[in-house]
């Protein structure tokens, strides 16, 4: 009996030896998972980028941008001199929120006169935008009360008027629902397309693709036009879905966001073809493309919190992920109803993306024997 047991222990150590790409990610995956949580689940809501138009320009409106800016909450991005220029930060997405301080903020506070400052917060995120309410009504009334402790003013003397551009309802539907439409169309794809040559290689056909003489180049882009046909179409499902079921805010120009998602599936196909290339099983392809799309694209996209809130390490990954160019198109377009000038920088991203991770692909598809 214990013979036999023996046999069969031994056999399947046989067998999870064999594939030594597998047999690393046993012991790597869970590591990579940590880090990857440790470092890009952030729930602190801090440094956020803000930007400050003060047409009053005394002392006392120094004094109140001091107060934002003298802490870990928020971080001075600029000191604009006009509303377009305020208005192009936030539209791109480079500030959280614009103070708007009027001509006659110090002039009525010295009269004793209530003071009326605006804030206009970025509602892309709804949970960010809640919490700069709060901060920032926080910090006016710290203003409040050493302006009461110096001058002896009224109680209230500065008010604040929040508004929250592009969401004014903060409804969590036009935050998550363009989010969804990126990371399904980040990992689906890949998932899909990481087991196209593997699979062929554990049935043994992909010899017929080393003798045949199609070209390497050939065999990768005539694997990937299906499935980048396939996944257009679960795109325009998805986009439906968003719009027309769950009634999700757009604004947009619907051909300017599928030609920027057919630059982002041709990314998501070549990155599945790539990992197919690389790994003998498909176990260890569906691992590979786990680690490096599902967790990258929920943490390090901006899906559910800005890439400007991450430590730099964040930052820096985010810079390998389409899906992170990709996310600010779609919410750009959706909620804010942004021309292509504004992504023009985000869809070369894209293209060049795709040119690196398919000269790969190409270069490791080798034909032999």
């Amino acid at each position: 009996m214990f013979k036999r047991l023996l046999g069969i222990v031994k056999k399947e150590f046989t067998e999870l030896i064999k594939d030594k790409l597998y047999l690393i990610f046993v012991f790597l995956v869970p590591m990579i998972v940590v880090f990857l949580l440790g470092y890009g689940l952030i729930l602190d809501v801090k440094h956020l980028p803000i930007a400050f138009l003060d047409y009053d320009r005394s002392k006392l409106s120094r004094n109140y941008i001091d107060g934002f800016i003298n802490n870990e909450y928020f971080e001075m991005y600029a000191l604009v001199e006009d509303y377009e220029t305020a208005e192009h930060l936030i539209n791109s997405g480079k500030i959280r929120a614009l103070i708007v301080i009027p001509q006659d903020f110090s002039r009525k506070l010295y009269k004793g006169e209530k003071a009326e400052v605006q804030i206009l917060i970025d509602g892309t995120y709804p949970s960010r935008a809640e919490v700069i309410k709060g901060y920032a009504t926080a910090i006016n009334t710290m203003f409040n009360q050493k302006l009461l402790e110096n001058y002896g003013t009224l109680k209230f003397p500065v008010e604040v008027e929040i508004r929250a551009w592009y969401n004014p309802a903060l409804e969590s539907k036009n935050f998550i629902m363009p989010g969804m439409l990126v990371t399904t169309l980040c990992f689906y794809p890949v998932l899909l397309t990481s087991l196209v040559v593997v699979r062929e290689k554990e049935f043994g056909s992909i010899f017929n693709y080393y003798t045949s003489p199609a070209r390497s180049w050939e065999i990768v882009f005539g694997k990937a036009f299906p499935y980048v046909f396939i996944c257009f179409i679960t795109y325009l499902m998805l986009f439906s879905i968003t719009v027309f079921i769950f009634k999700a805010k757009f604004i947009g120009n619907f051909l300017v966001l599928s030609l920027a998602s057919l630059f982002y599936l041709f990314c998501s196909v070549g990155a599945g073809l790539f990992i197919s290339t690389l790994t003998r099983t498909q176990i260890s392809a569906m691992l590979i493309a786990f680690i490096t799309t599902v967790i990258p694209s929920y943490l390090y996209s901006g899906f559910l919190y800005p890439i400007s809130s991450m430590e730099f390490s964040g930052r820096l990954i985010s810079k390998f992920i389409p899906a992170a160019y990709f996310l600010g198109v779609v919410r750009g377009i959706y909620l804010k109803g942004l021309s292509a000038t504004y992504f023009l920088g985000d869809l070369l991203s894209l293209v060049l993306y795709a040119f690196v991770v398919y000269s790969l692909t190409i270069l490791n598809f080798k034909k032999k024997l």
